[in-house]
């Protein structure tokens, strides 16, 4: 097809979607609940990078360093909004809302004022993970809807309630994302860092279950990719914001992992995988200790298998396994030792040796 064929089949394609094609991109005004750290990070790097005129409003707590271009309106969504009270944006990104009550203030205060709101959710929203889920599938519900105390088990029904207090503030108006595990650079969790830093101290490293088990996570700007083209072509609606089911496996992000650290991190002796079943992992009490990986039974066992057919036909795109392993690793390495020596996910070294013990004797004493 020609140059001027193949646009006028995308775009055609895109109205047929109920998109509009983005072009140049417009000077949006948008507003940023937060922004200053992780995904309002990426989020506030990319609308700049797109010529956004950029507002932050937070409590300047975190990173205030940062973005010294934008505007920045100081205050705290637990009642403290009125920097907010008299202005306008063509969309509002709330990527710090966790309690009902904040996200319900910021959205009624806003709707007469913005375009769009969206709103970063979680898959956790859902009411059970135990089978394949789709944005149709039940959402999590608590009995004490007034409770503010996030936990565990609050976090998902209270971001469900979050999810309610900003489409009734602004129905046919909402964007809603629930992505799954949000990875990459300035991820504060180190839960996909894990993998990628444990390859570049080097030696065996003990990987859970099977390498075919799929996995399903979000990379961060990916998801800031997806937010902003979303407000440009005036989206509306629920997406679930992971890569496709099966779309990545344990065995891609070890083998990422290795071949990013053996680039950058070059270890002696270099990393080896030793797969350990999730019946071992069970009985040493182990199941949870590391991260990204969860098992593929009971509750969780359709963690990995939720849609994203609604977000990919929305033009979801999906950074390949080893450019995030190899950017995430990259950005580790730059830290203070002090901060690369504890991880906040995975098991610390002791505990991974004493679990590669195990795991060596258990192998052997069947072989015997």
């Amino acid at each position: 097809m020609r140059r001027r064929e193949l646009i006028s089949s995308g775009a055609a394609a895109l109205c047929a979607a109920g998109l509009r094609p983005v072009t140049a991109a417009p000077r949006l005004r948008i507003l940023i609940l937060g922004g200053t750290k992780f995904i309002g990070v990426h989020m506030t790097q990319l609308a700049l990078k797109r010529g956004y005129a950029v507002t932050l409003f937070n409590r300047g707590k975190t990173n205030a360093a940062l973005f010294p271009q934008v505007e920045k309106l100081r205050g705290d969504r637990n009642g403290q909004l009125e920097a907010l009270k008299g202005r306008s944006w063509d969309a509002v990104i709330d990527d710090s809302g966790f309690v009902p009550r904040h996200v319900r203030l910021s959205a009624e205060l806003l709707a007469p004022h913005v375009q769009r709101y969206v709103y970063v959710s979680s898959v956790s929203a859902y009411a059970s993970l135990a089978k394949p889920t789709d944005e149709s599938s039940p959402l999590a519900t608590i009995a004490d809807e007034s409770t503010e105390k996030v936990t565990e088990t609050t976090y998902g029904p209270l971001k469900a309630l979050c999810e309610k207090a900003v489409e009734v503030a602004m129905p046919h108006r909402a964007i809603v994302l629930r992505p799954g595990f949000i990875v990459g650079p300035d991820d504060p969790t180190d839960r996909f860092t894990y993998w990628p830093a444990r390859a570049a101290r080097g030696g065996r490293m003990l990987v859970p279950g099977t390498p075919a088990q799929p996995i399903q996570f979000i990379d961060a700007r990916d998801l800031a990719r997806f937010t902003l083209d979303a407000i440009e072509r005036e989206l509306t609606g629920t997406f679930n914001m992971v890569a496709p089911p099966g779309h990545f496996t344990m065995r891609a992000l070890i083998a990422a992992s290795i071949s990013a650290a053996q680039a950058l991190a070059r270890p002696s002796p270099p990393p080896r995988a030793v797969w350990a079943s999730v019946d071992f992992l069970e009985r040493q009490k182990a199941d949870d200790d590391f991260p990204i990986w969860v098992p593929p039974t009971g509750d969780t066992a359709g963690f990995a298998e939720v849609s994203a057919a609604r977000a990919m036909q929305a033009g979801l795109r999906i950074t390949p396994m080893a450019t995030t392993v190899h950017d995430t690793l990259a950005w580790y390495l730059r830290q203070p030792a002090s901060q690369r020596a504890h991880l906040k996910a995975g098991p610390a070294p002791e505990r991974e040796m004493q679990l590669l013990a195990a795991w060596t004797a258990s192998t052997v004493k069947r072989s015997a």
